[in-house]
């Protein structure tokens, strides 16, 4: 047997897995393709675009420049993380090109996630870039006062886009180039469909109409969400008339950049996925699917205090971690989680959230309750809107798209069993069995896939840095 410690709230939890579990870590069962020198690929990448002309033509007097880039969620803090070496080395082409410094604005895209403080910014951009333009030209995307209504796409999306990049001449994106369970990775046009969109648009694709479907699970760059993500960026460009410049890097387990490539979105995405696929996609030296995913919730992550213990971003990440595992998983197998779920929702950041859970109760299935008039209301509620746009909170709508994707793990398991709960309530009502052991989770898994199954077990997925996806020996 071998102990393996899961993350677990602010602790970690000591399980007993038969030696013949394969268990993922990074340094062990996977390392990442070298580091290089941000700062030079990063001006490598700008002087040379794909695509398109470099900044230094495209630029000039005269003309409003805007610049979109990530939000707090992913790409690191470190002194060479992408946004603090990239925000630099644009503004400085543009400036070379004539551009006035007062018509460029920069402007943070966190779609419908909380807007970011001045501190936050402080934090990840830097003293120098946060001094140089705020506050008049250091913004925050609003989704419910920002977003332009630009018609639908053709495959019926709606689409929506920032009015300040719908009013730039030159619109400018910084991108991560990442594990994401949704539509493979970040960056590209995921980076502006989602990031600087409205969540009317965000709710052509985050909804079980796609993560409900077969191909949302395996986290690829060939499912119908990406498709989604490539024809509503395609329809916004068109609408403005404008192709978007993209700067994005490829990054690594601690967000470290590992390439850089800048020009047109679509060319971006050539450039950088497949490295991003030599890195991500990893295949297991597994023979056959697992019958057993075993993970651990820390309290805090990703989408900040409280993940681990709100039960519906705990849902969340169980279903994510299913997608990114599920070419290493047998349909119909069993998810085992170790969760505080204590029922702690964090108002401060996610207040729409507790009343979207007790409502959640009073339908059968989580599509039934994302398509009545009981989840329109909350996502319109004037105060959870306000709260979003003025006091640094999640739009209520985001906690609508959190259900569709952790319901998806219901509709491929046969069971998921949440392992320390200390509000077994709270699992209970996303459809998860709560149960205090892990020997006796363990158990129940026997009921659906037999005794001695095998097991995959990732323990730091959502600690351990930046995600990956797993498949079988031979890529299925």
């Amino acid at each position: 047997m071998q102990e393996v410690l899961l993350d677990y709230g602010e602790t970690k939890m000591g399980v007993e897995l038969p030696d013949t579990a394969t268990v993922v870590r990074y340094g062990q069962t996977y390392t990442d393709p070298p580091e290089v020198d941000a700062v030079a690929a990063t001006r490598r990448a700008l002087d040379n675009p794909v695509g398109s002309p470099p900044l230094k033509e495209l630029a000039g007097p005269g003309k409003k420049v805007v610049i979109g880039f990530p939000d707090r969620v992913k790409g690191g803090v470190h002194p060479t993380c992408h946004r603090k070496v990239a925000l630099p080395m644009i503004i400085e082409d543009l400036l070379a090109a004539g551009t006035e410094l007062e018509n460029i604005t920069l402007l943070c895209a966190p779609g419908l996630h909380r807007k970011n403080t001045v501190e936050e910014w402080y934090w990840y951009l830097g003293k120098d870039i946060v001094g140089q333009f705020w506050p008049g030209r250091l913004l925050n995307h609003d989704a419910e006062l920002d977003a332009v209504d630009l018609g639908t796409d053709e495959m019926g999306n709606a689409v929506q886009t920032s009015r300040y990049m719908v009013e730039a001449d030159l619109p400018i994106m910084i991108g991560h180039c990442s594990g994401n369970p949704y539509g493979g990775y970040s960056g590209g046009y995921k980076m502006l469909v989602t990031g600087l969109s409205g969540w009317r648009s965000i709710a052509s694709h985050h909804t079980p109409n796609t993560m409900h479907r077969p191909d949302w699970m395996g986290s690829t760059t060939t499912s119908h969400m990406r498709h989604q993500f490539g024809s509503i960026g395609r329809a916004i460009e068109k609408a403005i008339g404008k192709r978007f410049f993209e700067v994005d890097a490829v990054l690594g387990q601690k967000a470290q950049v590992l390439d850089v490539q800048a020009g047109t979105l679509d060319e971006v995405e050539k450039a950088t996925w497949p490295l991003a696929d030599r890195r991500t996609n990893i295949a297991l030296d597994m023979e056959e699917p697992a019958d057993v995913l075993v993970i651990g919730l820390p309290r805090d992550f990703h989408y900040g205090p409280g993940m681990g213990t709100n039960p519906i971003l705990m849902s969340l990440a169980i279903g994510g971690q299913l997608s990114r595992c599920w070419r290493a998983f047998r349909p119909g197998g069993v998810v085992i989680a170790a969760a505080l779920c204590d029922g702690w929702f964090n108002d401060l950041w996610f207040p729409s959230y507790e009343e979207t859970y007790e409502t959640l109760q009073g339908y059968c299935t989580a599509a039934e309750f994302l398509t009545s008039e009981d989840a329109e209301r909350i996502t319109l509620d004037t105060e959870y809107r306000f709260k979003y746009s003025n006091a640094f909170t999640y739009h209520p709508f985001h906690a609508m798209s959190m259900i569709s994707g952790g319901s998806a793990a219901l509709l491929w398991s046969s069971a998921v069993y949440v392992v320390g709960p200390t509000a077994p309530g709270y699992a209970r009502g996303m459809g998860f069995v709560p149960v205090s052991t892990f020997e006796e989770a363990m158990r129940g898994a026997e009921r659906y896939v037999g005794k001695n199954p095998r097991i995959l077990c990732t323990p730091e997925c959502f600690s351990g840095g930046v995600a990956v996806h797993l498949s079988c020996k031979n890529g299925g």
